[in-house]
């Protein structure tokens, strides 16, 4: 199975895509593609992995995504039973290598700049979604005027990064497919021990090499991102099912005692487990 590069479905001389997906699942295979993403989630939720950081997507997220961004979008399907996500895909060179070069268009300069490690909007959201509601019944000259219109209101919005490390290099499909493979089966066994010969031999590569090869392009441990699975997959629990007690998420997501759960809990999320419900409720 190749996983990488993945390419868009775009028709040739078609300057910007534009997609409507309605699915149980969404294309959950790691992959990264040479066109800008910037999606709006009307629908559906799950985990996010961009770069080196694991978090989630749910409804109303507007989420940007470089050219060359390696992510993956895994639908909760307990969450919602269809995922409704609708994006533009573009370069920045789609309306000529200069256009974005103009002098009108000098405040766009930051926005590809924090595409690069993918960008989560926070605020003007209303705004946002209004146009891509209008993005449906548009033809192609408009969709190109409504893309400005949301790039600029991302520029003005607040907004945080999505990563803070992007492996720079394209993946090879060979290694596209070993990333994959590695990130698929963290997520789906996360809550069981998972040892260093056990996923080395996923990646079908030497304990040392392997090593070498994960630290290089996520700049973090294998077993620093599976404790960052475990505790997102713990921050689930503790927003869905606030009767669990901490103990038992720590048990579920895959930590050995409770102390260290909570410990690495807040290593990563600056607060206590139990504060962090607390927040919630």
């Amino acid at each position: 199975m190749k996983v990488l590069p993945f390419k868009i479905p775009k028709p040739e001389n078609e300057a910007l895509v534009y997609q409507e997906e309605h699915l149980s699942v969404l294309y959950d295979q790691f992959h990264q593609h040479s066109e800008i993403q910037i999606s709006y989630v009307e629908q559906g939720a799950g985990t996010l992995l961009v770069g080196d950081t694991i978090s989630d997507f749910m409804p109303n997220d507007i989420l940007v995504l470089g050219g060359y961004v390696p992510h993956v979008f895994r639908s909760d399907i307990n969450f919602s039973e269809i995922t409704d996500v609708y994006t533009l895909f573009f370069d920045k060179n789609s309306f000529g290598k200069d256009f974005f070069g103009l002098a009108d268009f000098e405040s766009f300069h930051d926005f590809f700049n924090q595409s690069e490690y993918g960008i989560r909007v926070l605020s003007r959201k209303k705004k946002l979604i209004k146009q891509f509601h209008k993005l449906k019944h548009q033809n192609k000259v408009q969709r190109i005027a409504t893309l400005i219109k949301i790039i600029d209101h991302i520029i003005k919005a607040e907004k945080i990064a999505l990563s803070s490390f992007v492996y720079k290099k394209k993946y090879t499909d060979d290694e596209g497919k070993r990333m994959n493979d590695v990130f698929n089966y963290a997520m789906e066994n996360y809550f069981e021990p998972i040892t260093l010969e056990e996923i080395s031999e996923i990646a079908n590569m030497s304990k040392n090499a392997f090593c070498r090869y994960f630290k290089k392009r996520t700049n973090k441990t294998f077993f620093q991102f599976l404790i960052e699975i475990r505790i997102e997959n713990a921050c689930k629990l503790i927003h869905n099912y606030p009767d669990y007690s901490i103990s038992y998420i720590s048990e579920q997501c895959g930590f050995q005692n409770t102390a260290n759960f909570n410990r690495k809990f807040k290593e990563i999320k600056g607060v206590t487990p139990s504060h962090y419900r607390l927040e919630r409720f």
